[in-house]
């Protein structure tokens, strides 16, 4: 079946999708997901071609409106041109293309437009990385690798490349990443017996290298304050090789909940998780942790790989407020460690000022109570990875 085809096979729900992206304000990943579930004739090729396609026309949203001289619209006909504009953009050949080309070509002297960027966001990333900003807004458009994070609780890399290859699942190993594993062909990872079986998790690079900057060891307390749904918590499991004691803490109990039930599947024994309902919560752990990991929240924009859409949902002040909530988080739970323990700061954004100059203003604060031991940037231009900044902070 040519491309073609497929579009008309998906195009009803294609639209679909996009409305719930953008109309409705949910996550693609979510809107996807609801999608697939309610066709589950299709086949996974015919999946993989739908999922790619909502991300990719999510990712290039104000270019293909700026392509067909229209505001974002919802119905049919609009969406209908949106659709021809994106076939003609990836190559395929199309009617009344004349006026597309024209457009394009205008559209490249516009960074904001050209990478389909909001152009607050454009403006912040001129001013915080400069000329860098080009190359890294670049890479952020690409199409990111599927990484799988080797669970080593229940089996070791080489054993899992050989049964992922009888399962049709071709892995390659990523030098100096002691874990990860590249996935080479498109698969529905959620349905192999490998992934039931807890034997790996779906983790970018930069994302499995927080744990390992973290440097957890069996024994140990670690203390993961903003837990999430337990990627990392999970990782620092398994580093710890059981062993010792894991606190995972979260406002939302809903997260936490996820996190058990992907502990057991993982087999993650050694995990304690914790609502942060008030102080209380975690004021009988001061002066206790080994670690101390402080994922925090952020904008998000170093995942635009993945998730292209977070560009349209989030705002400048968005920013700022999670800038004032990230200062909060670094004051709040840093007395959490004992003398000599170590933390852990990071965010999953391209902006320094949620990275360095949070470490920078900190450390200022404490008035040499803590010590910058080492700091690390991850780019998706350089690393083919998620954007990242993580430092490593020592309590003296």
């Amino acid at each position: 079946m040519d491309n073609i085809k497929k579009f008309e096979l998906i195009s009803k729900e294609l639209f679909n999708a996009i409305r719930i992206i953008f109309k409705d304000n949910l996550y693609a990943s979510k809107a996807i997901k609801f999608s697939l579930k309610a066709n589950k004739n299709w086949d996974n090729e015919i999946r993989g071609f739908f999922s790619d396609n909502v991300y990719n026309i999510t990712r290039y949203w104000k270019l293909l409106w700026y392509l067909i001289k229209k505001e974002p619209s919802f119905n049919d006909n609009d969406l209908a041109q949106l659709l021809n504009a994106y076939l003609f953009f990836i190559g395929e050949k199309v009617p009344k293309k004349e006026e597309i080309v024209k457009r394009l070509s205008s559209a490249k002297k516009i960074r904001a437009i050209k990478e389909s960027i909001p152009d607050w966001l454009d403006k912040i990333g001129q001013k915080e990385l400069g000329k860098k900003w080009n190359q890294v807004i670049r890479a952020l458009n690409q199409k990111p690798n599927l990484i799988f994070r080797v669970n080593t609780l229940k089996i070791t890399r080489d054993e899992l490349i050989k049964i992922l290859k009888n399962e049709g699942v071709y892995a390659e190993k990523i030098d100096n990443v002691t874990d990860a594993l590249l996935i080479k062909n498109k698969t529905n990872f959620y349905l192999l017996e490998s992934f039931k079986e807890g034997f790996y998790e779906v983790q970018d690079i930069a994302s499995q290298m927080v744990s390992i900057f973290l440097s957890p060891a069996p024994g140990m307390l670690v203390i993961d304050a903003c837990a999430g749904e337990g990627s990392k918590t999970l990782h620092i499991a398994a580093l710890m090789k059981n062993r010792g004691r894991i606190i995972a803490m979260d406002l939302q109990d809903w997260r936490l909940k996820e996190l058990k039930r992907r502990a057991k599947r993982s087999g993650a024994y050694n995990i304690e998780t914790r609502q942060i309902i008030s102080s209380k919560s975690y004021k009988r752990l001061k002066g206790k942790a080994d670690r101390l990991l402080l994922d925090v929240p952020c904008s998000g924009l170093g995942t635009l790989r993945r998730n292209p859409d977070v560009k349209w949902k989030i705002s400048l002040s968005d920013i700022e407020r999670l800038k004032k909530i990230q200062k909060e988080l670094l004051e709040k739970y840093c007395n959490l460690l004992k003398p000599s323990g170590r933390l852990v700061y990071s965010t999953c954004s391209v902006l320094p000022s949620e990275g360095e100059e949070q470490i920078k203003d900190f450390l200022m604060k404490q008035n040499n109570k803590f010590e910058l031991i080492k700091e690390k940037r991850y780019w998706s231009d350089q690393d083919d990875a998620d954007g990242f900044y993580m430092a490593l902070i020592e309590r003296k």
